[in-house]
């Protein structure tokens, strides 16, 4: 009897059931979110969620919610989700003294308990991440809902129309714009560089993070439009765009996307897409102050020439293509790497190798991230840049 009493307690416990069972329907699940700076907190009415007295003059941030109506999300490619077939998104906006103070504003605007389980972009105005990202960062890093690959986009335009554009091709501006910087990564365009490999840099002494640099054209257009860098957790400054594939160059990220037109000498006008990216980099101490040598092999395809009045023909004229190429390249190489010198943000990760290759240099030298950062302007690089021309499209016979 006292064996088949337990039996019955223990198989009592496994017929509860989903009692904390929630549906889908029942949540509100936040896709996207914008944040932006208050510029006039006076004439912002706040809701006081979390406090008593409004205060003015004080810091603000205003966000933009994009949350998912349930049964119109699409649901595949050529999907209309469920029968609905109305705006699968709707924007809610609310402000606050921080990300949690506004969040619990949100709230008040649900009638359901907002999630952030499937939070995939989050964009930031360029005035606010240049006040400092550590509140955010440390909000989000706590949040065991907030996936470590979700995108952060940085944008010198209002954050919140990110949430409204409405591209042609995808019902979703969120899921649109996910599906661009996952596209940008697979082809070459971009370096993987989701939040948390932002907070992974920004953890390190001797290197420093950097986001996607994004706008919007013709309201519907997105478009990257470089790399945003930082130091000491605020926006440092940002790059052009082919300075993204000169960063990967050096980095030695595959594959290569990028095509470069540039002026010849000789040839004129070339169009040159580069494939294939490796790179080795050392460092040496020089006179007390850390050398970097960086070996770069690329290889490319010639995708155009202008010039027909002087033809590009013999392996030697793919020689002298290949060594202006290469001359280019590294002067665009090291204005991107004196720009971040300037503004001591070590996205390169120059500090690592040093902390890796030279351990008594760097405790000698380096008792925090900011030592590093006031070291970095200092460092010299040496770049040896190769270009192998495979292809040159169609021959005249």
């Amino acid at each position: 009897m006292a064996v088949t009493g337990f039996l019955f307690v223990v198989l009592s416990l496994l017929l509860t059931g989903c009692w904390d069972e929630q549906s889908i329907e029942e949540r509100a699940l936040v896709l996207g979110l914008a944040i932006d700076e208050v510029q006039d907190t006076n004439t912002k009415a706040e809701l006081k969620t979390t406090h008593l007295d409004n205060q003015p003059g004080q810091y603000m941030l205003h966000i933009t919610a994009q949350i998912a109506v349930p049964g119109r999300v699409p649901l595949g490619p050529g999907s209309e989700g469920g029968g609905d077939s109305g705006n699968p998104v709707w924007v809610v906006s609310a402000d606050g003294h921080s990300l949690d103070d506004c969040l619990n504003n949100l709230q008040q605007k649900l009638a359901e308990p907002r999630y952030l389980i499937h939070l995939r972009i989050i964009v930031i105005s360029e005035d606010f991440a240049r006040h400092g990202l550590d509140e955010i960062n440390d909000y989000l890093r706590r949040n065991p809902e907030v996936r470590r690959r979700t995108w952060l986009l940085v944008t010198g335009q209002k954050a919140e129309n990110f949430m409204k554009v409405q591209p042609p091709l995808q019902r979703v501006p969120t899921l649109y714009i996910l599906s661009m910087m996952d596209r940008a990564v697979e082809s070459g365009k971009f370096p993987q560089d989701f939040i948390g490999d932002f907070w992974s840099a920004e953890s390190k002494w001797g290197r420093d993070g950097f986001l996607p640099y994004v706008s919007i054209r013709n309201k519907e257009n997105i478009t990257i439009d470089g790399l945003a860098y930082f130091s000491r957790d605020k926006l440092a400054g940002t790059t052009q765009p082919l300075d993204i594939g000169a960063y990967m160059a050096f980095q030695g990220i595959d594959p290569g996307g990028y095509s470069v037109l540039f002026k010849t000498g000789k040839y004129g006008d070339v169009m040159s897409r580069t494939i294939s990216r490796h790179s080795k980099k050392r460092t040496v101490i020089r006179n007390g102050k850390p050398h970097v040598i960086c070996d770069i092999d690329l290889e490319g395809d010639l995708d155009e020439h202008y010039n027909t009045s002087k033809p590009i023909r013999t392996s030697a004229d793919l020689h002298a293509l290949e060594k202006e190429f290469e001359q280019d390249t590294e002067q665009i190489l090291r204005l991107l790497f004196q720009q971040t010198q300037k503004d001591r943000s070590d996205i390169f990760g120059i500090g690592e190798c040093v902390r890796a290759h030279h351990q008594s240099y760097w405790k000698k030298n380096v008792h925090s991230k900011w030592d590093w950062e006031e070291l970095y302007p200092t460092v010299s690089l040496e770049l040896r840049i190769r270009l192998t021309i495979r292809r040159v499209g169609l021959k005249d016979t």
